[in-house]
């Protein structure tokens, strides 16, 4: 994969444009709290973040990475946490430092630009609005956009469908393992960002880069 044949960007919104830890480990300890548990560190709830609200809640209950609640439990956490993350989305969530930048110099180069994320649209468009960044992207899928979401191949394949491209003119930008098989499965190409909430290194993406900035020297010549 070069990076000549990319034409538009999907990006990944947590860990990737964004830090959420602070807000999303708020949530999941407010809903710990109301069903009298006790808290789990921030940094404990971090490792169970990447595969939707839906999942976090199951881990969050069970403190396990594959623990499944029993469904009136986790029905009942799903919309305690829910209630108080819809309220607190952009208490302590900022963009990471360079990605306003980036998206602007992207925006420049006339790349269409997407997020794709496992976190429910309902959340994730208010979130990109109070953080001002909404206006970026042509187009916004969530975990609950589509019939399957990351590390299925499917969100990829639509946003090339919905722009006209061939998959492999995509690239997938994120910070998880979720975000390279989704690639991977569709054809794209991947990058992940050094500084996201797995380990860069271990994700096999075709590049690696430490700031967003970055993206607009690999892309730079994409308009020409």
């Amino acid at each position: 994969m070069t990076a000549s044949l990319y034409r538009a960007v999907a990006f990944d919104l947590d860990g990737t444009l964004v830090d959420s830890i602070a807000d999303l480990a708020a949530a999941a300890n407010a809903m710990r709290e109301a069903l009298g548990m006790a808290p789990l560190p921030q940094a404990r709830i971090c490792t169970h973040v990447g595969d939707g609200v839906a999942t976090l809640v199951h881990r969050a209950l069970t403190d396990a990475h594959d623990g499944e609640a029993p469904q009136a439990l986790w029905e009942q956490g799903f919309a305690l946490f829910v209630q108080h993350y819809r309220t607190h989305l952009a208490d302590h969530t900022r963009p990471y430092p360079g990605v306003t930048e980036a998206l602007g110099l992207l925006k420049q180069l006339q790349l269409p630009l997407a997020v794709v994320t496992n976190k429910s649209s309902r959340l994730a468009m208010p979130l990109l609005e109070q953080l001002g960044l909404a206006g970026y992207f042509c187009m916004v899928l969530g975990g609950d956009s589509l019939p399957e979401k990351k590390p299925s191949a499917m969100p990829l394949l639509h946003v090339a469908e919905q722009l006209g491209l061939k998959p492999g003119q995509l690239l997938m930008v994120g910070d998880s393992a979720n975000d390279v098989l989704a690639a991977r499965a569709a054809g794209c190409g991947a990058a992940v960002v050094a500084y996201g909430y797995a380990d860069a290194a271990t994700l096999g993406a075709d590049h690696i880069v430490t700031s967003l900035v970055e993206l607009y020297d690999l892309l730079k010549n994409e308009s020409h």
